[in-house]
């Protein structure tokens, strides 16, 4: 079982950024590929970023590199989303979500969710 804890959300005005943490605990974290999805209502689930646990091989959406990054400090367990140039579009709620390699990182697919965190881009 592994638990996934996100943290970091808020309000924040149009053209500036937030970085969301998301902390992995319980099993062995090695085999594991950790994602963020955003949903509005409304509107599925969608696909962020990913990163692989191992190695920091990262994973795009199919529009590719944006305006967000997302990385891993192995030391703190710790797997951070880097959100620049924010615009109101980008309010949502937050997931981070897990699951094991190799996945398709969908949301059908990802084993372990987080509960959420608003984020509310201000204009």
């Amino acid at each position: 079982q592994v638990q996934l804890a996100e943290s970091g959300g808020g309000l924040v005005q149009a053209g500036g950024s937030l970085r969301l943490s998301c902390a992995p605990s319980g099993r062995t974290l090695s085999n594991l590929m950790i994602a963020w999805f955003r949903q509005t209502p409304g509107k599925d689930r969608e696909f962020v970023l990913g990163i692989r646990w191992d190695n920091g091989y990262i994973y795009y959406p199919d529009s590719g590199k944006g305006r967000f990054t997302i990385s891993r400090n192995i030391a703190e367990n710790m797997v951070y989303l880097q959100m620049n140039s924010l615009l109101p579009e980008d309010t949502a709620v937050y997931y981070c979500a897990a699951a094991w390699v190799p996945s398709p990182l969908k949301p059908s697919e990802m084993n372990y969710w987080g509960k959420g965190t608003l984020d509310t881009v201000s204009s």
